[in-house]
């Protein structure tokens, strides 16, 4: 909606709703003009009903405003002496119109003794509910907001299974623009798997004043600007979905507005120096291990690898046998001789399940892995005795990757050979060449809103001539920290201020194996109750946890001994 059409839609509810309560402010003896007024007939509505005056922050709010408004229907439906079940559902249904029919009934009066719906026996549990969501709603979409890590994208530094809390007022709180939606939830209603949201109306992009911008090697929670998946993780036919709407991903920011990015043989360069991580970044990167003995799984495992397979013989194995591995296998290959090859992840097979199913496996090692390795670890593997090398696996310059942004044949770029690319300032005007268009081409259509089209070599936007443009916003470029295992910048381009939603300050508790199923999960104790950012090894402070815990509760029982 533009701002015509925003002014006109405001105007028209502002219209509907002051002349409902003119109806009210006539019965109480109140100047009807004031109905008019805005947010100054709100509040005297709150004063008639007996209700504070901050709620008219709660009316102001999006998402909080669509139960606040319910709310306060059915006070005026106990205050007017209307407390029959059928009437709250009408009202509801009719979003408040239902009420007119209260407000023309000229023998319709305010009760002053009324009972308030949350003194009702059903109202009690309900008031309790509506205070539930209001106040999640407020912490989860103002301040902070709970977030699990479901993706390898940034190992070792945040681990699938980091359960974060992430921060909306560092870099100021975004107004959502969905301006119907279900509280508490993102895109889908959980059970029913069916969208939670209404497109329309889209409320203007707004963010409240934070006291933080993002900063070159922030951990960055925002949404994903290629998203049109209805549901995450979920294969089907596209949609275009509202910005507040889209995935929830988390990356390092490595550019900001102004920088011009290149990665050279793996390594991020900004403004031609290469960008020095914070100590708390552990990236990894593929690496081929050579050993002529064969590499070792147990040394592979040592110095935390992943992302590579094993490989196991079997002489006679039977179908109940077979049927045991099947969970833990990736393939499996018969030989002539009747030998089985089982292929496995680096996970290979439990050693409870062989002594159980009396199986006997060797492990054929190979002479060259490729694996995924942090650097350090990569630097102890060299030091290893029995292993010969360990060599980064590099795409080399000038050869293309597969789905590397901007996708177009003049740019043969990789994920290790990627760039330059430079990430424009908002207010910041370039002058556009068919030979850069490629590189900007997202940002103008679909981050900024227009039409573009060449012809005979001539740019045009909006249908309008056009050798430069002019930038709203400035942009971002996020990567993982998994180089090798992340669908990052390098994929969709630049991230644009917009879709910025917060930075993760907390890890509140992490979980090994929360990918394969709640049976296999196990604690990672040593990352409950951490920082994300920080100098040195993340410190656990869960022992400070529990012991304010032990203080609330012991508090409240002294004072419940204490009032008895």
């Amino acid at each position: 909606m533009n701002s015509l059409e925003w002014l006109i839609s405001l105007s028209a509810f502002h219209l509907v709703y002051a002349t409902l309560y003119s109806l009210f402010f006539k019965k109480e003896g109140i100047a009807t003009y004031k109905a008019f007024i805005p947010f100054y007939n709100s509040i005297l509505v709150l004063r008639v009903l007996d209700r504070p005056w901050w709620w008219l922050l709660l009316f102001c709010l999006p998402i909080i405003n669509l139960v606040m408004f319910p709310v306060l229907w059915i006070d005026l439906l106990y205050a007017y002496k209307r407390p029959k079940p059928i009437e709250h559902l009408l009202t509801l249904i009719s979003l408040g119109l239902y009420l007119f029919t209260l407000g023309l009934d000229s023998k319709t009066s305010r009760d002053e003794d009324r009972l308030r719906p949350e003194k009702t026996k059903i109202g009690e549990w309900v008031s309790s509910i509506v205070f539930a969501i209001v106040a999640a709603t407020l912490v989860h979409t103002y301040f902070m907001q709970p977030y699990a890590i479901p993706t390898p994208s940034l190992e070792r530094t945040l681990r699938v299974g980091d359960f974060l809390l992430v921060s909306k007022f560092h870099y100021g709180a975004r107004i959502p623009t969905t301006a119907i939606a279900a509280p508490m939830v993102h895109d889908t209603l959980p059970i029913l798997k069916v969208k939670s949201y209404l497109k329309t109306p889209q409320l203007p992009y707004f963010r409240l004043p934070g006291f933080a911008t993002v900063k070159r090697n922030d951990l960055v929670v925002f949404n994903w600007p290629a998203d049109t998946v209805r549901q995450f993780f979920v294969k089907e036919a596209g949609v275009k979905k509202p910005i507040d709407k889209k995935s929830n991903y988390v990356k390092r920011c490595v550019g900001t507005p102004g920088d011009t990015l290149e990665v050279r043989d793996g390594f991020v360069y900004i403004n031609g120096k290469r960008l020095q991580l914070d100590s708390r970044a552990k990236p990894m990167y593929n690496h081929k291990v050579y050993a002529s003995s064969g590499v070792s799984s147990r040394l592979l495992a040592e110095a935390d690898a992943s992302d590579y397979a094993r490989v196991f013989m079997a002489s006679s194995l039977n179908q109940t046998q077979y049927n045991a591995l099947i969970p833990h296998l990736i393939g499996a290959n018969q030989l002539e001789d009747g030998t089985l090859e089982l292929y496995t992840s680096e996970d290979g097979i439990p050693l409870d399940l062989l002594r159980s199913q009396r199986i006997a496996l060797k492990e054929v090692l190979k002479t060259e892995q490729l694996v995924n390795l942090t650097l350090d670890k990569a630097d102890w593997l060299r030091t290893d005795e029995r292993i010969d090398s360990v060599i980064m696996d590099i795409n080399p310059k000038g050869v293309s990757g597969y789905n590397i942004f901007p996708n177009h044949p003049d740019y043969s770029w990789n994920e290790d050979n990627f760039g330059p690319v430079y990430l424009p300032k908002a207010g910041e005007t370039i002058e556009l060449t068919p030979s850069n268009l490629p590189l900007f081409k997202r940002i103008i259509t679909e981050y900024e809103g227009h039409q573009l089209s060449v012809s005979d070599g001539s740019i045009y936007i909006n249908n309008e001539p056009a050798s430069a443009y002019t930038f709203k916003q400035g942009y971002y470029w996020m990567m993982g920290d998994n180089r090798d295992r992340s669908e990052d910048s390098r994929s969709w381009g630049h991230v644009p201020e917009n879709h910025i939603l917060g930075k993760p300050v907390f890890i509140w508790m992490s979980w090994d194996n929360f990918d394969k199923g709640i049976f296999s999960m196990k604690p990672r104790w040593d990352r409950f109750f951490t920082t994300v950012k920080g100098e040195g090894e993340p410190i656990s402070y869960r022992y400070v946890f529990v012991g304010l815990l032990a203080l609330y509760f012991s508090y409240r029982f002294w004072r419940k001994r204490k009032k008895a």
